[in-house]
């Protein structure tokens, strides 16, 4: 049976980086926080850190910490019958027990770790959102970054899956260390 890995780690870790190794290797993909983008969208509103939270957040309220798990669920058995997920982004403990629960042994988290001053000088940096027409690399500011790390924390359960995930990339280094990193992560999966 295909399995489903689940990154998680703080926003400007290198998440999307990883996802993209995986899918060079078949495997499916999926970004739980596409939901929110789609949502801000049917909603008209400015693509910002204060909707994307308000979304998240209102997500949340209506079903539960696991709402983003919950929401996808549907989606991830679809990409399942052609072959191994990889989720981008999952962030509460609530959603990795849904998962966990559905899942069980097929399902692995992957967490990739980076310094909150390494990740906020990237995500500072990052290409003009106009350039991110797929919103995968939104640019925040040190401020906007730090904000956002707090509220995710505070607010969403995200340390818990950090904490609890089955193995951890450190993106310390370079784009190819990163990639390097994750390759190797693969071949062991693979075994």
């Amino acid at each position: 049976m295909n399995r489903i890995i689940a990154l998680v780690g703080m926003c400007g870790s290198g998440k999307s980086v990883v996802a993209d190794v995986f899918v060079a290797h078949g495997y499916q993909f999926l970004r739980f926080g596409q939901i929110t983008m789609e949502e801000i969208k049917r909603r008209n509103l400015e693509v910002s850190e204060a909707n994307e939270r308000a979304v998240r957040e209102g997500f949340r309220k209506e079903h539960g910490m696991g709402a983003y798990a919950i929401l996808n669920i549907p989606k991830i058995e679809e990409l399942l019958k052609h072959g191994p997920v990889i989720v981008d982004g999952l962030y509460s403990w609530s959603e990795y027990k849904v998962l966990k629960e559905n899942y069980g042994d097929r399902f692995i988290t992957i967490a990739i770790y980076a310094p909150p001053k390494t990740r906020y000088a990237r995500l500072d940096t990052r290409v003009n959102m106009k350039e991110d027409t797929a919103l995968r690399n939104r640019r925040f500011s040190p401020e906007q970054a730090k904000a956002r790390d707090c509220a995710e924390i505070e607010n969403i359960e995200k340390g818990g899956p950090i904490a609890m995930a089955d193995y951890t990339i450190t993106n310390d280094g370079t784009l190819d260390e990163l990639k390097t990193r994750t390759e190797t992560l693969v071949k062991i999966l693979e075994r």
